[in-house]
């Protein structure tokens, strides 16, 4: 589908609320992150259909270490299972697949599936990336030192340089930023990239979010006048 100038290019989407799904049922965690998984794939196809061009998610954050060991074992071996058992259809979909964040601190099987993944789909036309092991203030941290590393001087810093070293300069930033799970805070998601987004809140938990939520962001997105500060 051919994308209007009302239609976001790209859009992030904080998914909270799979663990408060999960207790609503007296399931352990893990099942409502394996609900959210199946939200990934609807959220990800209907996206596509209305002519969105970026996904970002944010699914595992520099914080979140702070779990229940028992729950971040899970979500790892999730992710990695999740991404062997989807990258033939993200090839097929021409889709292409990038995770961003601290990647040393994964296992070595997790590292090698995500570039298995990332390699396979490099040829795909729309793009979904998976912030894992994530921190906004972590990757303008990396940035910066990649500046100091490059023997930037001081008075050649500018945002170009530090854009240019984030974790993804490729991508566009996002036009439309959604939180799920009833919060109000963007929780140290892009937040370099996040500037000038708009912002769209649901208190829909992230399992639940349906294809007419998408929507209603799309529309509310829709109806703004993007002014970005002038």
């Amino acid at each position: 589908m051919m994308q209007d100038k009302n239609t976001p290019r790209h859009i992030a989407i904080v998914m909270d609320g799979n663990r408060r799904w999960a207790r609503q049922r007296r399931l352990p965690a893990i099942a409502g992150h394996r609900a959210g998984v199946e939200t990934i794939r609807r959220t990800l196809r209907h996206a596509r259909e209305r002519g969105v061009r970026y996904l970002t998610l944010y699914s595992f954050s520099t914080e979140n270490w702070r779990r229940e060991p028992a729950e971040v074992q899970g979500l790892m071996r999730l992710l990695e299972e999740t991404i062997l058992r989807e990258t033939d259809t993200l090839v097929r979909d021409r889709v292409r697949l990038r995770v961003i964040g601290r990647l040393g601190d994964l296992s070595e099987g997790l590292r090698r599936a995500i570039d298995g993944a990332v390699k396979a789909t490099a040829a795909g036309s729309d793009t979904m990336t998976i912030a894992f092991n994530y921190g906004g203030r972590a990757e303008i941290v990396d940035a910066v030192r990649a500046v100091v590393r490059d023997g930037v001087a001081a008075d050649d810093v500018s945002e170009e340089a530090i854009a240019a070293r984030l974790y993804a300069p490729d991508i566009p930033d996002p036009d439309l930023l959604i939180r799920t799970g009833g919060e109000l805070r963007v929780s140290n998601f892009l937040l370099w990239q996040v500037a000038y987004a708009e912002m769209w809140a649901t208190p829909v938990l992230w399992p639940d979010f349906a294809v007419a939520d998408l929507d209603a962001a799309i529309a509310s997105y829709a109806g703004r006048e993007r002014r970005f500060g002038r």
